[in-house]
């Protein structure tokens, strides 16, 4: 038998590594307190979180690659929507104990979700070939989305307290284990979130100043 890397590296998951490599850069970033560049990297995850299911469905999967690319969703989900708002949060809020305590509930909210999810998931595939058309919970990846939205808001001082980012992580911790049914986006949500996206970095540039670039 041929021995090679441990893993799959064909194209279905190439945007799930990328998506996951943006957010450890991000992270780096919010590290060297550079907010605004862990913001973008933040929603350039969530993008490639976006579209990697639609592209991993062109291709005609083994069962053994179905179930790789659920795990490695998930756990790139975790660094990228996870990890990285709840390092952004702790950082901004000035490392304090509060926010620290609120990142790292949201973390681990982040953690049962996704490991939940990976269980239905698996007993779904198993039973039908359909693609999911809901959610249960709220997606860790609506983070993508809000958080570059309050940082916005806060640094053109309509927030003026930085505890407005763990009043975001525990609403969105919650939201993320409550068993609510919500509808996946289609094509049409999916373009609204690029287009609010979009807005959002216009607003950033705007507000903070084209030599951010």
């Amino acid at each position: 038998m041929k021995k090679r890397l441990l893993g799959y590296y064909d194209y279905t998951v190439i945007l799930t590594y990328c998506g996951m490599l943006f957010a450890f850069y991000g992270i780096l970033q919010v590290i060297n307190e550079n907010y605004w560049l862990a913001v973008c990297c933040l929603m350039l995850a969530g993008i490639c979180d976006m579209f990697d299911g639609t592209v991993a469905a062109t291709r005609q999967r083994t069962d053994r690659e179905r179930k790789f690319g659920i795990q490695i969703d998930s756990l790139s989900d975790l660094i990228s929507f996870g990890v990285l708002p709840g390092t952004f949060v702790y950082m901004i809020s000035g490392r304090n104990s509060f926010a620290a305590f609120v990142a790292s509930l949201f973390v681990l909210s982040a953690l049962i979700r996704l490991a939940y999810f990976n269980v239905l998931e698996e007993e779904r595939q198993a039973q039908t070939a359909e693609r999911r058309k809901s959610y249960l919970g709220v997606p860790v990846t609506t983070i993508a989305v809000l958080l570059p939205a309050v940082y916005l808001l806060y640094d053109f001082k309509l927030f003026r307290s930085a505890v407005c980012f763990p009043i975001l992580l525990l609403f969105m911790g919650a939201g993320c284990l409550l068993p609510v049914e919500i509808k996946k986006p289609g094509m049409v949500g999916k373009t609204g979130i690029l287009i609010l996206g979009f807005f959002e970095v216009l607003g950033m540039l705007f507000f903070m100043g084209w030599d951010l670039l």
